[in-house]
């Protein structure tokens, strides 16, 4: 009889030990696809304002006149929230995004024009995201901002 109660104990170990390996597979692997998902949709978000931005880097150049547009973006992508920065160094300007709410250096970054001022940070929540865009001085100058500052 001790054998059998024995046998019947360390069944019970043993699929407590396999429904728990599967279990903890099954909610990385659900975990793996969120942060994928979520990850794509801000980089879906940083394309269209570097869109946006190279539209209205065009029409200002083209009219020479100021221009100024916003872009109703999510508050939050998933749980998360996120942050979208305009840069730029001597030769080149850039967008750069990540999650968070303090803007650090981007895990996402797509360049823009060469000779193009590019300053501003827009943090998620905080209602739409505003391009301005115009052209002093021989200098395209653009700011992303939130509409709430």
């Amino acid at each position: 009889m001790p054998t059998i109660a024995a046998s019947h104990l360390y069944t019970f170990a043993a699929l407590i030990a396999v429904g728990s390996l599967l279990t903890t597979s099954f909610m990385v692997y659900a975990n793996t696809i969120r942060e994928t998902s979520e990850t794509k949709k801000l980089e879906e978000l940083l394309n269209l304002v570097a869109a946006k931005s190279i539209g209205l880097i065009t029409l200002t150049l083209s009219t020479n006149a100021s221009t100024e547009t916003f872009l109703q973006l999510p508050a939050r992508i998933g749980d998360k929230n996120y942050w979208i920065k305009m840069e730029n160094d001597t030769s080149k300007a850039w967008i750069e995004s990540g999650f968070g709410s303090n803007p650090t250096e981007g895990a996402l970054q797509i360049s823009l024009a060469k000779n193009v001022l590019a300053t501003g940070v827009y943090v998620s929540g905080y209602g739409a995201a505003r391009l301005r865009c115009s052209f002093a001085s021989g200098i395209i100058q653009i700011q992303l901002s939130s509409e709430g500052e």
